[in-house]
């Protein structure tokens, strides 16, 4: 049997179909739209706007937000259509295996575990780092670093309990339910979008307008001889840096079989999400290299650039340096969060499916989330965060994300010339325009990331292809008839 045996979509809205004994619906369009904003907002808008600003862009990292939101959209127009057709949990997995076969579905499912799983081992232990300093460093570096790392006293760290500690608890309340874990990702979306408008409200009265001239780095500064990294070039270098801020939006997907109305609550959740995020993106680069000249980033700030800029140029304001980092604790929370939802619930229709162990879609008597799924899930994650550095997950992340983007691209053409006639609630414009803009720009910033990050992925993906055919074809159900 071909490699390339493609589910019917039949068979796929029948799956949806039988919310009787599946995940319980729970979810409207608010809370979707909460669960993207929990899953883009974490420290990638209060790092990478100054990362981006001080390396290639300036002041008109403005506009590179703009840019990178153009390529997420490209991707983002393709998911809603999906989610809207298919309204499943398993996200790009499930399209693939609809439109490009089993085979296909099983490795952007492995690429998945890339983002889902070792995102929130690294923003976990981010998570502790940012903890202990809100704490004036009173956990001891033993017991919050892995033994991998050592501080320059000679100290060894045992392991990472700060994020071992997030970790559990929200596990606990993945494991309670769907609508509780909504509710939590609610407030504290809330509660860190509030201080970015907060920022953004007193920061505006700040601005000093020379800070923007010249709005783009000048092909004469020193440092900046490249093609992208002054001009228009820059713009688009910086695209590529912050664009990094906006990996998570399509992790409402993965919650598609637990919304109520999924015909037309995800692609608004999915879109508008996506909307909120480029707008308040928007307006907090503007407010941060207006406040601080985006020169000053180059050494001060880096990581703590907003605090550093609202102490050195906002007197008076001190607090909300504090309060910036109560909003990164409270992004990198939510971030992990929807990431541990995600990657349970690709693993749900995997294990519906035969490719992983059925123990990752049986489903709490009480409360029907996958709990054991979320346990296990727990211990793999928990064993990164808690004993390897975080920055050995690097840039693996945004290789399984911009691969999922470019399946899903690609399966949105590839299902409008095979199934045309299928009911889509949702149509993605222009197509196949709009599918090919999205792979062309995702597989680009594929090939721009390092060599080291593309070879750790390759093995991800030969490890993935053992198991593949040592276990998920003997035991895919859609092959057992």
């Amino acid at each position: 049997m071909s490699l390339f045996i493609k589910k019917p979509l039949e068979q796929l809205m029948a799956q949806e179909g039988d919310s009787s004994k599946g995940l319980k619906r729970t979810l409207g369009v608010g809370n979707l739209i909460a669960l993207g904003i929990g899953a883009i907002i974490g420290a990638g808008l209060f790092v990478r706007t100054a990362d981006a600003a001080a390396s290639a862009a300036g002041p008109a990292v403005m506009v590179s937000f703009i840019v990178a939101a153009v390529g997420c959209a490209f991707a983002g127009l393709c998911y809603a259509e999906f989610a809207s057709m298919i309204p499943i949990a398993g996200s790009a997995y499930a399209y693939a295996y609809a439109t490009m076969g089993e085979f296909m579905a099983w490795i952007i499912g492995w690429a998945l575990v890339l983002e889902y799983a070792l995102a929130s081992a690294t923003v976990s232990i981010a998570w502790s780092e940012y903890l202990n300093n809100l704490l004036g460093g009173v956990i001891p570096y033993e017991l919050c670093h892995s033994p991998f790392e050592a501080a320059l006293d000679g100290t060894t760290g045992i392991i990472n309990l700060p994020a071992l500690f997030i970790l559990v608890i929200l596990t606990l309340v993945l494991i309670k339910g769907t609508q509780e874990s909504a509710s939590l990702n609610a407030v504290i979306v809330f509660v860190k979008v509030a201080i970015v408008l907060i920022f953004i409200v007193i920061g505006w009265g700040f601005i000093n307008e020379a800070n923007y001239t010249p709005f783009m780095i000048p092909e004469t500064t020193p440092g900046h001889e490249g093609w992208n990294v002054h001009g228009w070039g820059g713009v688009l270098g910086g695209a590529g840096i912050v664009f990094f801020a906006f990996i998570g939006f399509d992790a409402v997907s993965t919650a598609a079989q637990e919304a109520k109305n999924p015909k037309r609550d995800m692609p608004i959740g999915i879109l508008g999400s996506l909307l909120v995020c480029t707008i308040l993106y928007v307006l907090f680069s503007h407010v941060l290299t207006g406040v601080a000249n985006w020169q000053d980033f180059k050494i001060a700030g880096k990581e703590a650039s907003v605090a550093y800029a609202i102490k050195t140029y906002m007197p008076g304001y001190e607090w909300l340096g504090t309060l910036v980092t109560v909003a990164i604790l409270a992004g990198f929370s939510s971030v992990i969060l929807v990431m541990l939802m995600g990657q349970s619930r690709v693993f749900y229709s995997m294990s519906k499916d035969g490719l992983v162990p059925k123990v990752f879609s049986e489903l709490h008597p009480k409360f029907r989330t996958p709990f054991k799924s979320n346990a296990l899930l727990f211990i793999f994650v928990g064993l990164f965060a808690g004993f390897v550095p975080g920055s050995v997950a690097g840039d693996l992340t945004s290789f399984g994300t911009l691969f999922a983007f470019v399946l899903v691209c690609v399966g949105i053409w590839v299902l409008r010339v095979k199934n045309p006639e299928a009911v889509r609630p949702f149509k993605t414009p222009l197509v196949p325009l709009v599918p090919i803009l999205g792979m062309v720009v995702c597989s680009a910033m594929i090939f721009s990331l390092g060599q080291d990050t593309l070879v750790s992925a390759a093995v991800w993906m030969a490890i993935g292809l053992v198991i593949y055919f040592t276990y998920s074809k003997k035991n895919s159900v859609l092959r057992k008839g």
